[in-house]
């Protein structure tokens, strides 16, 4: 193969993707350029030479792209960070606050907690996928119609003040974690209590427990357990001094069994004792919203508690 069918299909493949009134003058300064820079090496194989030249000149379409000054890239460095800050503030923020108020909506237009679920698995994806792409095209679209390439606003130049607070990891953190074991074990406590001392009492004067008796035959074993496990998790992270993903994984298990087995319970109108209910009937006119709302809001405390264990093991 000869030296100049090589270059000139190097030539043809930088400038068959410019624009047609460019395309001449650069094909011929590519050529000037390529051919100096050949000569310029002194003795060796010419075309040795030349395939060492071309090589280093690197993939066409990338050069030229210099020449066209057009970005490669969906959306270049410059405004990546500014595009991935955008987009996980708004997926973190936004995007569950639309899940839950449409899953709230639901509940209360009598849809039930299977039917709000539902909703809001929809909510998450739809509009999540939506969010995404709205945020993306609209940094593509500025990274194309923006100033030349390495110049950007002032506006949104990064500074020093754009650093973010480092995320509370030390006595604070802890000191919270073991205030919320102390707050599990109250909890585990207060059922155990109202079970055998049956605190309230009905109209006739008999004491009744708040919770439903039937439970401790089956669903409040796991509920207990649950709350256990997180309280034992909880410790190990104090005593550690720091969170870990082995003790996060055991936290989204003791977790998962604690809210799933409450949120059944509450779905399916189990927790509070039917005395207890008859007796304050007046103010329990309809329960099922308030079931399933609870429920939801289980749900919700649950995952986003499994999140921040996630969040402060990778520190």
């Amino acid at each position: 193969m000869s030296t100049s069918t090589l270059t000139e299909r190097c030539v043809h493949e930088v400038v068959r993707r410019l624009p047609a009134d460019q395309r001449d003058d650069i094909a011929e300064e590519l050529r000037a350029t390529i051919a100096d820079t050949v000569e310029g090496r002194g003795a060796g194989d010419p075309r040795v030479v030349e395939r060492e030249v071309l090589s280093e000149m690197g993939d066409p379409v990338r050069y030229a792209a210099r020449y066209a000054d057009r970005p490669l890239a969906l959306i270049g460095p410059d405004l990546y960070p500014s595009y991935r800050r955008l987009t996980v503030t708004l997926l973190a923020t936004v995007l569950p606050v639309v899940a839950v108020g449409l899953m709230l909506l639901e509940i209360v237009d009598g849809g039930g907690i299977g039917a709000a679920l539902g909703t809001g698995v929809s909510a998450l994806l739809t509009f999540g996928a939506q969010l995404f792409a709205a945020v993306t095209v609209l940094y593509a679209a500025a990274e194309r119609l923006r100033r030349p390439r390495g110049v950007v606003a002032a506006a949104t130049a990064w500074t020093s003040d754009d650093l973010p607070e480092i995320r509370q990891s030390g006595k604070g953190l802890l000191a919270a974690t073991g205030l919320t074991a102390v707050w599990d074990l109250l909890l585990i406590a207060l059922i155990a209590w109202q079970h055998t001392a049956k605190p309230y009492r009905v109209e006739d004067g008999e004491s009744v427990e708040v919770l439903d008796p039937a439970l401790w035959s089956g669903w409040i074993w796991p509920v207990l357990v649950g709350l256990a496990g997180l309280v034992a998790v909880r410790l190990a992270q104090v005593a550690a001094h720091r969170g870990t993903f082995r003790l996060a994984a055991w936290y989204a298990a003791a977790q998962a069994l604690f809210t799933l087995s409450l949120a059944w319970i509450l779905h399916e109108q189990m927790l509070l004792n039917p005395a207890f209910l008859a007796d304050v009937k007046t103010l329990w006119s309809s329960p099922d919203p308030v079931y399933d709302g609870a429920a939801l809001i289980v749900l919700v405390i649950g995952a986003s508690g499994v999140f921040k264990a996630f969040r402060a093991a990778r520190g």
